[in-house]
């Protein structure tokens, strides 16, 4: 583990030459001379003996033959790198699998040590933080929050002389902390500005990233290939959607349009003020009232038309019409109840093991890239992309959710086709949920009542300072935070013997921007995901108590924003099990909807599911780390944790007689439903 943990020191202020010292000083990386770029190779040995006198940790790198890396021949170094770019992808592929062939860890960090003052730093974060994830070697090892990295797509870069003159006059133990002021991309004139602190959040931001590196589009089949991978990106990204929706209609928005009509114009403008490090220019802007226009990038070997767009939505929607999509060979594959959803998923987004790419092309991600050149789609500006083009940055654009709401419509296309679930697939002989609440974890206060408010926290940046001083370097940013609660569940089971289910627990907006009721039909659009658990019933009466920070979506702050470095890895089992695949997530602070000071009403949804239907056969460490957030991620090494559809049991139509939800609950006693509370307090406490 310790070679292994060495890779860390590769990852650590992403545009400094690799012979820099690393780990604030502390640990220097001792390159071949052959390793060094021709800049520096003629003076090597008064730059090694410079930056390395003073360090107390060296990390030697053997030399090795040095790999061929024609793949990223037209990526520069100090350009901008997009998942989103076919030319990107591939390169990225082929810089994962030359990661994955090496035969050791020591190989490994001398292969990743010659590559990285020679690639475009993106793409060697992404490739190697892939393929350490994916290696049996190296899955222990912790992948650095990308905040801390390039916290230039993340934060207001007006912070950055701030922070550097702070590192560069004041000792490390004296600074001061660096405040990133919210809503910097708008005024309140602008009515999206107010949810720029769900679209602008660093933690939802870093959950896309890492979604996105624990399930990348390409590369090795094996890494691609994962239990119900299309599944899980209609999944996670379907509840992307619906939380977003629920907060708008928290703020009197209506619900988020689908941008179905590719030859309308945008209305939503977006101005990020964000700025790439590799470049030092700005993401550009998108005006507003602008279309969609063919992109003809030849640098980036980027061509798509709309019509390509239209036509590839318009044949996913006649395979799902037909009930098949056809592979490469002209065979029919079934969308039927149980693999349909996965194999669409695989079709839209498009990844590598899409069965036929050239019938039903790249929807999702060339869409992206049409959004993202829409400013200058023939790169006559040499204008790069736009944040919709990095998945570090797309969920900061309004249109990043217009965009995914079309794409969750054709998923949802193919959902309502299928038959409503029966009665026996609902149901739960012997087991009745007689109750369902939520309680503060405060004493006295009343019960189904949430509350939320602002919270000040902290992130070090100085990893992400290239060229910046050493140690610490702190910034403080504003986020939504919801005090601790308890999901409370009083579960009977009289079958007269020990038996298990699986709890599910969802919650609903009641009623739209308007403050109107939702029927059955639209607000099953809007349920999202607090938490399922498997649970043991005795005979009898069971009290079950889930706390909000067990949820099975989300991950704790702590993990979403942990330290780097060689020196910041735990070496207690317990505290290693915390860091090892442990960023992908949704944010624990963003469990519950922002609510409003007058308080929002939800409907909470509890039920008991047979499970026997649910379990997954496969052997479980029930002490395994990363775990707890199985609902977006999945499990590590192993199948997708439950064997019901995602979504389940809202994912499906119902039939027409079923217009509230009391109708949906009503026949089955394995559910129930309470009415809970939302309030806002529009206070800022600061992180003890």
């Amino acid at each position: 583990m310790t070679d292994a943990n060495n890779l860390l020191a590769l990852l650590q202020r992403p545009l400094e030459p690799t012979f820099l010292p690393k780990d604030d000083g502390k640990t220097v990386i001792d390159l071949p001379d052959e390793f060094l770029t021709d800049r520096y190779r003629p003076i090597g040995a008064e730059l090694q003996s410079r930056f390395s006198n003073d360090a107390e940790q060296r990390i030697p790198v053997r030399q090795v033959a040095t790999p061929d890396l024609s793949f990223a021949n037209g990526i520069p170094r100090r350009g901008g790198f997009s998942l989103f770019i076919p030319k990107h992808r591939d390169a990225a592929a082929a810089l994962i699998n030359l990661f994955l062939e090496q035969p050791d860890v020591q190989t490994l960090m001398s292969v990743a040590t010659y590559c990285r003052d020679r690639l475009n730093p993106v793409l060697f974060q992404y490739g190697l933080a892939v393929a350490v994830q994916h290696r049996e070697d190296t899955k222990n090892v912790t992948i650095p929050s990308i905040v801390s990295l390039f916290p230039d797509q993340f934060v207001d870069p007006a912070v950055f002389p701030k922070l550097r003159e702070e590192g560069s006059v004041v000792q490390a133990e004296s600074r001061m902390v660096i405040d990133i002021p919210p809503n910097f991309t708008a005024s309140d004139r602008e009515d999206e500005q107010r949810l720029a602190y769900f679209r602008e959040d660093i933690g939802v931001n870093m959950h896309h990233w890492h979604w996105h590196l624990v399930y990348p589009g390409d590369g090795p089949d094996a890494v691609v290939r994962k239990d119900r991978r299309g599944e899980l990106f209609y999944y996670m990204h379907s509840q992307l959607i619906a939380r977003y929706n629920i907060d708008r209609f928290c703020a009197k928005l209506k619900k988020v349009r689908h941008f179905t009509n590719f030859r309308e114009p945008i209305v939503e403008a977006y101005f990020p003020k964000m700025l790439r490090s590799q470049t030092n220019r700005a993401y550009p802007a998108r005006a507003a009232n602008v279309t969609l226009q063919d992109v003809e990038r030849v640098g980036d070997n980027t061509f798509v038309t709309v019509n390509d767009l239209e036509r590839w939505r318009d044949r996913i929607h006649e395979a799902i019409d037909q009930g098949f999509v056809l592979d490469k060979a002209g065979n029919r594959i079934m969308l039927d109840e149980e693999r349909g959803i996965d194999i669409l998923g695989d079709v839209v987004e498009a990844s590598s093991i899409t069965p036929n790419d050239k019938l039903y092309g790249s929807l999702h991600n060339m869409g992206h890239n049409v959004i993202a050149f829409v400013h200058d789609p023939d790169n006559r500006y040499l204008e790069d992309y736009g944040v919709m083009g990095d998945v570090t940055t797309a969920m900061r654009d309004p249109i990043f959710y217009r965009w995914h709401g079309m794409i969750d419509g054709i998923f949802r296309r193919h959902k309502d086709q299928l038959t409503p679930y029966t009665a026996q697939q609902l149901g739960n002989p012997g087991v009745t949920v007689s109750s369902v609440g939520v309680q503060l974890s405060r004493p006295n206060t009343p019960a189904n009542v949430l509350l939320t408010f602002w919270q000040r926290s902290q992130v070090d940046l100085a990893a992400g300072l290239d060229f910046g001083p050493q140690g610490n370097v702190f910034a403080s940013f504003t986020h939504l935070q919801h005090a601790p609660f308890s999901f409370r569940v009083e579960v009977n089971n009289d079958s007269g013997a020990i038996r298990k289910g699986t709890l599910r627990i969802w919650i609903a907006p009641k009623v739209d921007e308007r403050g109107t009721p939702l029927t059955f039909r639209e607000q099953r659009l809007y349920f999202v995901e607090m938490d399922t658990s498997t649970v043991t019933l005795n005979p009898g009466m069971n009290t079950i108590v889930r706390r909000s920070d067990q949820s099975s979506v989300t991950i704790p702050y702590d993990r979403t924003f942990r330290a780097i470095g060689t020196k910041s890895v735990p070496t207690g089992t317990d505290e290693l099990g915390q860091f090892r695949f442990c960023g992908c997530g949704w944010p624990q602070h963003m469990l519950v909807p922002k609510g409003a000071p007058e308080g929002v009403q939800f409907d909470l949804f509890a039920m008991v599911s047979d499970y026997e239907q649910d379990a997954v056969a496969q052997e479980l460490d029930p002490n395994a780390p990363c775990s707890d957030s199985h609902s977006f991620c999945g499990l590590r090494d192993k199948k997708y944790p439950d064997r019901r559809a995602m979504g389940y049991p809202f994912d499906r139509s119902t039939d027409r007689t079923i217009t509230t939800l009391e109708d949906f609950v009503s026949p089955n006693a394995n559910m129930k439903t309470a009415t809970i509370q939302v309030k806002f307090n529009n206070t800022v406490i600061a992180r003890t």
